[in-house]
């Protein structure tokens, strides 16, 4: 038995008087909501209503029972409407994991903005380059700089993260600037050392893909350490755009191997799949898509 169905086609019979009336206003046959009331009559195991050919009133047990239902359906309705409100106006907790970097440099300044704009959040963000299971962790939505690999998360791009060979004028100055990616090999390199492909750089080109193992001085997971590093003069550095961006476009590192591209990475929002993503989760993510565009504001001069 549908209980909630049955207590609905019984309170609007009592309302009405009527099981006709009901069925009119419930849009059902007049045989189902007689055959709903008979079901929760069953079920309790005591009489609702008078019947008459004509109309239907409630029995004593009945009135009780009809006031006591008109309650529960008011609550039921308030709780509709309270979940409908929540889903309109973004309020309450929104925890966001993030890369470090990142959140530092770019990342800070934006929640920033978007707790402006929606005050009622409160917004829990941890920076970290470990890799988690968002969902055991309990985020909301993760962001994550990759070439991502399949995975039962749903995930949407957020900005491209472009990649870059780059050094400061003074080393290029001391060592000469390589002219194609074997040359390399006889430089100074200043590694990532999360890297997916270890200490080679991929890099392509008009002649195809070029594997370089790259013979470092510095190998370090943090990639601002790389790119202080290579400001000073102490090598080449294959550094992602949203770091190195704005050195680029003050001259206190330049491009070299122009014409070859590391293989490009992304921002993603990767969040759990589910038909009835949170409004608050929904809006973060198109206030970053809208922020950092399809050529953020650090890609604009090199």
């Amino acid at each position: 038995m549908d209980k909630l169905a049955s207590i609905r086609a019984f309170t609007k019979v009592v309302a009405h008087g009527s099981f006709s009336e009901a069925a009119r206003e419930l849009r059902l046959s007049r045989s189902a909501v007689s055959k709903y009331v008979i079901d929760l009559e069953e079920a309790l195991g005591v009489q609702l209503l008078n019947r008459t050919t004509r109309s239907a009133s409630p029995t004593e047990n009945g009135q009780a029972y009809y006031e006591r239902c008109l309650a529960v359906l008011a609550d039921l309705e308030e709780a509709d409407l309270l979940v409908s409100r929540l889903q309109a106006e973004p309020r309450g907790l929104l925890r966001v994991n993030a890369p470090m970097s990142f959140g530092t440099l770019h990342l800070g300044r934006a929640v920033a903005e978007f707790m402006e704009k929606y005050p009622e959040l409160q917004i829990q963000l941890i920076l970290s380059d470990q890799l988690i299971d968002p969902v055991q962790e309990g985020f909301d939505v993760t962001l994550r700089i990759a070439d991502l690999p399949s995975s039962n998360l749903i995930a949407r791009k957020i900005v491209p993260a472009r990649r870059v060979v780059c050094a400061s004028p003074s080393y290029l100055e001391r060592r000469g600037a390589p002219q194609k990616p074997e040359d390399l090999r006889a430089h100074d390199c200043l590694n990532y050392g999360h890297l997916a492909t270890g200490n080679q750089w991929k890099l392509t080109g008009p002649d195809g893909d070029h594997w370089i193992p790259i013979p470092w001085t510095l190998c370090t997971n943090n990639a601002e350490i790389l790119r202080d590093a290579a400001v000073k003069g102490r090598g080449i550095a294959l550094l992602p755009t949203f770091i190195a961006g704005a050195d680029l476009q003050q001259g206190t590192l330049r491009t070299v191997l122009a014409d070859y591209k590391a293989p490009e990475l992304a921002l993603y929002a990767i969040y759990p799949p589910n038909r009835h993503l949170s409004v608050k989760v929904r809006l973060l993510i198109d206030f970053l898509v809208e922020r950092f565009g399809q050529r953020p504001y650090w890609d604009l001069v090199e």
